[in-house]
């Protein structure tokens, strides 16, 4: 069947190992046809695609960007009209952000960086690291959790694993984080919180991804998240709200006067005070899990009709 020409097309964008879109966002499709929108799945890197018939085109899961980061940005711009938009996808894939926003003064785990070039020594690395609990080692762009590893502090041997993982991050070129571990993983999880044009939708409650001390994740991370729906608190949706208001004004080319990104998941979890504490700000490629929140689905078709129905915001831009 064709599509009538006074339809809108939109391209829900894959990548090649979920090139039918992955399995919680293949609704959308049905969604969004009941809105009277052709919507497609269509994989980011097909050199064959012609982006240019599509009215609209929304990142979903192209979770096998991050070796390839420089590629997808410069694919981001070939774009005509993409959401979330070319600037944002620049700033949120490296995970440098989160220095952005702590400088600003918004709560953010603690976080010391290691850059690669700098020719650190086992010695060095080690007076970097904390002296007590454990703490993480990640690189700065990764998908999920690949590449953290989890050690720490007060057993040497750990504290040795650490360092050569490190050092081997640092060889490779990453930037290197090195992140206190916040104990209130392991009893509670990790909090996500999901906004369609900054108004929150749902949360959820997600395990925590390294249990193991020692243990390096290699896994993609975009399939094995465990989660069950949360009931956020008013403080928790507020401290989300915040981060991403801190990020409107933050990210070149946006600024509070710009509209809210069409859709944003917001981590952190609560510090030993109860505060919350963020942890990551997925602005790019999120899984949503919409079969958590009741109606979530709905609320991010609607979300992308009035997208397609409000323009391009002058905010969405790449100025680099």
């Amino acid at each position: 069947m064709t599509t009538p020409p006074s339809t809108p097309r939109l391209a829900l964008v894959t990548c090649a190992d979920f090139p039918e879109l992955h399995p919680e966002d293949a609704p959308l499709i049905p969604a969004l046809a009941e809105r009277d929108i052709a919507a497609e799945a269509v994989i980011w890197d097909d050199e064959q695609v012609d982006w240019s018939v599509y009215d609209m085109a929304v990142i979903r899961s192209t979770w096998d960007y991050s070796s390839r980061r420089l590629q997808f940005i410069e694919w981001a711009r070939s774009v005509p009209r993409l959401v979330n938009p070319p600037n944002v996808v620049r700033w949120n894939s490296d995970k440098h952000y989160l220095q952005a926003l702590e400088d600003h003064g918004l709560a953010v785990v603690q976080t010391t960086w290691l850059e690669p070039g700098r020719g650190y020594d086992k010695r060095a690395l080690h007076n970097r690291f904390p002296a007590r609990e454990d703490f993480v080692i990640k690189p700065a762009i990764s998908a999920g959790s690949v590449g953290a590893g989890r050690y720490t502090a007060t057993d040497a041997n750990s504290r040795r694993y650490a360092i050569e993982h490190a050092m081997r991050l640092l060889a490779e070129g990453h930037s290197v984080m090195v992140q206190r571990y916040m104990p209130k993983v392991d009893l509670h999880g990790e909090i996500a919180l999901v906004y369609f044009h900054g108004t929150y939708s749902h949360a959820m409650k997600k395990e925590a991804a390294l249990t193991d001390v020692g243990e390096v994740a290699v896994q993609d991370g975009a399939d094995v998240e465990t989660v069950e729906r949360y009931k956020a608190t008013p403080a928790e949706i507020e401290a989300g709200q915040a981060a991403l208001a801190f990020a409107r004004a933050r990210i070149p080319g946006r600024s509070l006067s710009s509209r809210p990104l069409a859709y944003a998941r917001v981590d952190m979890v609560p510090a030993g005070d109860g505060e919350p504490v963020l942890m990551e700000m997925e602005l790019v490629d999120p899984r949503l899990h919409l079969s958590v929140g009741r109606r979530s689905l709905d609320r991010f078709a609607d979300s992308l009709a009035a997208e397609l129905r409000m323009g391009p915001d002058a905010a969405n831009i790449d100025l680099a």
